[in-house]
């Protein structure tokens, strides 16, 4: 009974959501996946309907999810210890396959140590808790992901302790450090790798320059963290992501393991002390059960397969899709914003005419995600294209054929 008058409150705010063109569409559910076949990359099913759709709104960058490898990896590592660990990781839940992929992280992302956790999202809500204190000082680009905003105000930062700059603005960067109290001990610059709707990325090269500036004013120097989720394994020469891509390492670096390496999980990686912290600190890590052993499995797998001949063409493949597209793009007019990254927007710029297009496309068997207004602001509207290490030539083709037939 108590629940009728909860359901009537709450059924206004999702009202209210709904009339501020805030809620989201209902859920699709993929009830297949079909392999690649002659000149065409993978295809998925839909429950409801009748055709085979290809992905463009994927994070599986390196197309990694159904690599025989991993799922091999995945049922050896079940077969030997479960399908769960059954304890938090300080209770005896820590499994040989936590520490190896651990071990395998913080290689690949040349940092002394790392530590696992069950999402990006929880990595960084954990490390707030694990480096902040109430001598703390946070700067963030204003474009950060809603994790990172997130974990300063589970870390209870206060408003005095934070300051925002303008998206990828060196010289408010700078602005920022002088908005920095003179008992602050400790400065941290946090930002995201690649910005996940726009896929332009951080000059992490330009930002450390600017922290080792100031590093000296505080007793506890200025820290740099890169949430580096959509960069890592996507792009660089041997795909390390955005700090590859600009030549400068962070001192922190959080990402995860649930986009290009294709299954679950996050990761924070940094010194050995740090680490520590987090592992005594964080309460996303120390509350919660960790991965489960086939997760671990599959991702060490996976970085295993991104530091071999074959992760190199398929992140040749994936380069030379991304350029294709983003060529196409031009080539027909249409506006894009420029970068590296397969995270590939079309500047719509109106709301109507960006929904028409998702349709259109989606008509076609072409699933991409649509961002309109109030979400972006007007003028802003665009749809995110995701190039994947599996899709083909021809894909790209037909995909630009699409879009010159509709837009």
């Amino acid at each position: 009974m108590a629940l009728q008058h909860l359901d009537k409150a709450l059924q206004a705010e999702l009202e209210n959501l709904s009339e501020e063109g805030r809620t989201k569409l209902p859920e699709r559910v993929i009830t297949d996946y079909l392999p690649a076949s002659g000149k065409h990359g993978p295809r998925y099913r839909l429950k409801g309907q009748d055709k085979e759709f290809i992905r463009l709104n994927s994070n599986s960058y390196l197309s990694l999810s159904n690599h025989p490898a991993l799922i091999k990896a995945a049922d050896e590592a079940t077969h030997s210890c479960g399908v769960g660990p059954g304890a938090v990781r300080f209770i005896d839940g820590t499994y040989s396959y936590h520490i190896a992929l651990e071990h395998r992280i913080a290689q690949f992302v040349a940092k002394p140590a790392s530590k696992i956790f069950n999402s990006a999202y929880t990595s960084n809500c954990g490390l707030a808790l694990a480096i902040g204190n109430k001598q703390t000082h946070w700067i963030g680009d204003q474009l950060n992901h809603n994790s990172i905003i997130r974990a300063m105000r589970i870390a209870g930062v206060p408003s005095g302790n934070k300051s925002i700059f303008k998206h990828n603005d060196m010289d408010d960067l700078h602005r920022c450090f002088t908005e920095v109290a003179d008992d602050i001990e400790r400065v941290i610059v946090v930002f995201d790798g690649i910005f996940s709707m726009r896929g332009d990325y951080a000059p992490i090269d330009k930002i450390q320059a600017i922290a080792d500036r100031y590093t000296q004013r505080f007793p506890d120097g200025v820290i740099t963290v890169v949430d580096d989720s959509h960069g890592i394994g996507a792009y660089g020469d041997t795909g390390r992501g955005t700090p590859e891509y600009c030549s400068a390492w962070p001192d922190i670096v959080v990402g995860t393991f649930g986009k290009a390496f294709g299954v679950n999980g996050g990761f924070i990686a940094a010194s050995t002390t740090v680490i520590e912290a987090v592992r005594q600190k964080a309460d996303t890590y120390i509350y919660t059960n960790p991965l489960s052993v086939a997760d671990c499995a599959a991702a060490t797998t996976a970085l295993d397969i991104c530091d071999s001949d074959e992760g190199l063409l398929l992140l040749a493949n994936l380069k030379e899709r991304t350029a294709q597209f983003r060529e196409g793009l031009d080539t027909l007019g249409l506006e894009s914003i420029p970068g590296p990254h397969p995270v590939v927007p079309l500047m719509v710029r109106d709301t109507t005419k960006t929904r028409q297009l998702v349709n259109d496309l989606f008509e076609a068997g072409i699933l991409v995600v649509g961002l309109t207004f109030p979400v972006v602001p007007k003028g802003d509207e665009s749809i995110r294209f995701q190039i994947n290490s599996a899709h083909t030539k021809a894909d790209i083709d037909y995909v630009l054929e699409t879009l010159k037939e509709f837009s």
